[in-house]
C-alpha cells in the first residue's frame, strides 16, 4: 500500500486477514485539543493496546516521552505478535492524535508494513461500526520482530544545534503559535517559553479536517504555503518537533503524505530543548 494511511472501509474488509495486527494507541495525556472524552471503554473488535508513556518509553531517560530502547520495543511487539510479515494498523480515540508517534516508533524500529487508521475511533463510530470494551490481552503465538533504531529518524538536541545554520536542515514546530512565540505558558514546570532558532510553526490542529487528515494535495499546499523553500524533490531535510515528540509526527505523517522523504523526528522535543540553559530560544 503506498500510502501510510488506511481507511475504515479497508479495515472493516481486512479484520479477518491473518496478517493483521490491530493496535489501540491512545493516550491518557491529550495536550493541545479539547479531548475527546468517552462514558466507556471502547476499542475496534481484535485490537491490542500499547502504552506510549510506559512500555513504549524509555521512563528511565531525563527526557519527556522518550523513544523507547530497542530491548523495550522488542519484547512489546513480540507480547502482540508482530513478525516480519504483519499488517500493523494503529489508531487512537481521538481521531489523529497519538496514533502517529506509535507508527514512527515502529517505523524507526524497523517495520515496513506499519499504518494509521486515518480518522481512528471517533471516525469508526461516526460510521456506526461495531466495537468491543476490552483489548486483547496478548498474542497466542509471540511475535519475531527484533527492533533496530534507525538514528537517521531520530534525532536529539546535539544534531539540531549542529546544524541551526543549515539550510538544508528545517525544524518544524507542532505546538501552538502562542506557545511558539512564548505568549501562552509551557505546561511543563522549568520549561522556558518560546522556539529553537530559524523554525518554523505549523500547529498539528492545521494539517487536521474533523477527526482525518487533509488530502494529500491540501498537504502539500499547507507545506508550501508554510516557506517557499520546501520543496519535495530538493531532498530538504525536515526536522519535527512539538511539546515532547508526540504531536510532532502529526505533522511528520503528513509531510511524508504530501510527499517529502527526508524526516525525522526531534524526540524530547521542546521539552528537552526549552528546559537545558544551554541551548539558544528565540
Amino acid at each position: 500500500m503506498p500510502s501510510p494511511l488506511v481507511t475504515t472501509d479497508w479495515l472493516q474488509d481486512n479484520l479477518d486477514n491473518e496478517h493483521l495486527v490491530l493496535i489501540d494507541a491512545s493516550m491518557a495525556n491529550v495536550v493541545g485539543k479539547e479531548p475527546i472524552v468517552y462514558d466507556r471503554p471502547m476499542l475496534i473488535s481484535g485490537s491490542y493496546r500499547i502504552d506510549l508513556e510506559g512500555t513504549l518509553c524509555d521512563t528511565g531517560a531525563a527526557q519527556a516521552h522518550a523513544f523507547p530502547t530497542e530491548g523495550q520495543f522488542t519484547e512489546e511487539v513480540r507480547r502482540l505478535g508482530i513478525s516480519p510479515e504483519s499488517l500493523v494498523v494503529l489508531y487512537d480515540n481521538q481521531g489523529v492524535y497519538s496514533a502517529p508517534r506509535a507508527w514512527w516508533i515502529l517505523r524507526a524500529m524497523g517495520l515496513k508494513q506499519v499504518f494509521v487508521l486515518d480518522g481512528g475511533l471517533p471516525q469508526w463510530l461516526a460510521e456506526g461500526r461495531d466495537i468491543v470494551s476490552a483489548p486483547v490481552a496478548e498474542a497466542a503465538i509471540q511475535g519475531s520482530v527484533v527492533g533496530k533504531l534507525d538514528r537517521t529518524l531520530v534525532r536529539d538536541s546535539a544534531y539540531v544545534f549542529q546544524h541551526l545554520e543549515d539550510e538544508r536542515v528545517t525544524v518544524i514546530d507542532a505546538r501552538s503559535q502562542a506557545r511558539f512565540i512564548a505568549q501562552a505558558p509551557e505546561p511543563r514546570p522549568g520549561v522556558r517559553g518560546g522556539h529553537i532558532p530559524h523554525s518554523l510553526n505549523l500547529p498539528f490542529t492545521e494539517v487536521l479536517e474533523g477527526y482525518r487528515f487533509k488530502s494529500a494535495s491540501q498537504l502539500a499546499s499547507t507545506f508550501a504555503q508554510l516557506a517557499p523553500f520546501l520543496q519535495p524533490s530538493n531532498g530538504h531535510q525536515l526536522v519535527f518537533s512539538c511539546g515532547s515528540g508526540i504531536t510532532a509526527c502529526i505533522i511528520l505523517l503528513a509531510a511524508e503524505l504530501a510527499g517529502y522523504t527526508q524526516l525525522s523526528l526531534y524526540d524530547g522535543s521542546w521539552s528537552d530543548w526549552g528546559s537545558s540553559k544551554s541551548l539558544p530560544v528565540a
